[in-house]
């Protein structure tokens, strides 16, 4: 990892990702996608929407994710007027898809490794959920609580 947290850029798919599989249909969210997404944008990573969907299907998951708090730099493409190098892969120093080799890790996996910090976990929960467990942790941290 060379570039500065503030300048890398991560493709993220919606389908099976950001979202349960339902296609055609928007899946329910898996937990903490758009709160994750959103907290490494506060971060300084530039997201990018990574799909298949095209059309209205297409706009559907944008819409969800804008209701969500997630606005794209670029959607299905690097940034209008970017160059591509003649490339039609995504520019993107990290992909986050379902069907990465080994699956997709939890959101707060992703997140832990992406911006290095330690969740903690010496405060108190009222939910019944073991203090150890990485949901546990990365709902707190995101939550601020």
């Amino acid at each position: 990892m060379t570039q500065p947290l503030e300048t890398r850029k991560i493709a993220v798919d919606f389908d099976g990702t950001i979202v349960e599989d339902a296609y055609p249909a928007i899946g329910r969210e898996r937990p903490f996608a758009l709160r994750t997404l959103r907290a490494l944008q506060e971060k300084g990573f530039v997201l990018v929407l990574w799909t298949c969907r095209t059309g209205t299907e297409l706009q559907e998951a944008i819409d969800f994710c804008q209701k969500g708090g997630v606005t794209f730099y670029g959607i299905n493409e690097n940034f209008a007027g970017e160059p591509d190098g003649g490339a039609r892969k995504i520019d993107a120093d990290i992909y986050i898809d379902d069907r990465n080799f080994g699956g997709l890790p939890s959101w707060g996996e992703i997140y832990h490794k992406l911006c290095g910090e330690d969740v903690n976990v010496n405060r108190q929960d009222n939910s019944s959920r073991s203090n150890t467990s990485s949901l546990s942790k990365i709902r707190r941290a995101l939550l601020g609580k």
